[in-house]
């Protein structure tokens, strides 16, 4: 499809003829020698003087040219483009954050495999998570690891095959052994605080209860609401355990309840499995459609073809009137015959 970019410009194509209509015709004078001789000279070369001015006239070639090459000129000034077809561009419209619990406590066997051998609860979350990952095609998705610190494991990005690899390379402890949950929550603020998307989801699993956190819990959920980051938590351990491994259920639901989330409990990985399958469903793929045509700019053809034919007009001139020239150049300088 061709259009022009700027049609507008079409309204000069009159110009020339504006101006030879209202504008007077360009005038010269010169200074002249009286020679008092000057009807005999004319006599003796066979010439006839005439009064008035001397107007130059070009060929007819020259006429069909001159508004050719404009018109040519003005469309090129006009732009003028051909669409490709159009692009369709899929960008994500959600930040996708999964926060994982690396304290001591997730290292305990009391997970089952799909074998049915009991495997460490972190073993038993990086399966599912990975499985969880795989389905999320269109999400930013960012890795967010803590223990007595927090810090990110991955970006947030597009490339879930570098998120699935850096979520295989987790170990127990490589972020301490306490549990500092307020953290991850500020790490997540902090994660997406450049961000362009308006929703934003972390999901945050632990089996303990916020014994290391330099920012509380809920203090931190605050923070995250007014970043418009929904917080879904999900509990894996014990909750009647005793010090550090009891998992404070209730801790994690005012963390959801705060950001507008949920709060679920995962005692097994059976049920582990079914709660990211239900996270799954409720915080659905969103992307934005976007379509884009490339153009390509086409205004140096009529331009070349412009300056092509002034080019050829100016050399076909020079051939033909650089003969005649010599000619009569020849012929003016030729010795008089005896008897004329």
């Amino acid at each position: 499809m061709f259009e022009l970019e700027y049609p507008w410009l079409l309204l000069l194509l009159p110009l020339p003829l504006l101006a030879w209509w209202l504008l007077p015709p360009y005038g010269e004078r010169t200074k002249a020698i009286r020679v008092p001789f000057f009807d005999d000279l004319a006599k003796a070369t066979g010439q006839t003087p005439a009064r008035g001015a001397v107007i130059l006239r070009g060929n007819w070639l020259r006429r069909i040219l001159t508004p050719v090459c404009w018109a040519l000129l003005v469309l090129a000034l006009a732009g003028p483009q051909r669409l490709e077809p159009p692009i369709e561009r899929t960008e994500s419209a959600r930040d996708l954050l999964l926060a994982i619990d690396l304290s001591g406590s997730m290292a305990t066997p009391d997970f089952l495999d799909a074998q049915g051998r009991r495997v460490d609860r972190l073993s038993a979350v990086k399966g599912v998570v990975d499985d969880f990952i795989r389905r999320r095609a269109t999400d930013r998705i960012g890795l967010i690891v803590f223990g007595t610190n927090a810090f990110p494991q991955a970006p947030l990005t597009l490339d879930h095959v570098a998120v699935r690899e850096l979520l295989d390379e987790l170990r127990v402890g490589m972020a301490g052994e306490q549990t500092a949950i307020g953290d991850a929550v500020g790490v997540a603020v902090k994660m997406t605080a450049s961000s362009q998307q308006r929703e934003r989801v972390l999901i945050l699993l632990t089996d303990g209860n916020d014994t290391a956190g330099r920012i509380p819990a809920e203090k931190a959920a605050e923070i995250a609401k007014a970043n418009h980051i929904v917080i879904h938590t999900i509990g894996i351990g014990d909750p009647d355990a005793k010090g550090e491994n009891r998992v404070d259920l209730a801790a994690l639901q005012r963390i959801a309840t705060a950001t507008g989330g949920r709060s679920f409990r995962g005692e097994n990985g059976e049920q582990l499995a079914g709660i990211y399958a239900l996270l799954d469903r409720v915080t659905p793929s969103k992307v934005k459609h976007s379509v884009y045509r490339p153009k390509l700019k086409l205004y140096y053809i009529p331009l070349g073809a412009a300056l092509l034919l002034m080019i050829a007009y100016h050399l076909l001139m020079l051939g033909v009137l650089a003969p005649l020239a010599r000619r009569h150049a020849s012929a003016s300088l030729s010795p008089e015959t005896p008897g004329s």
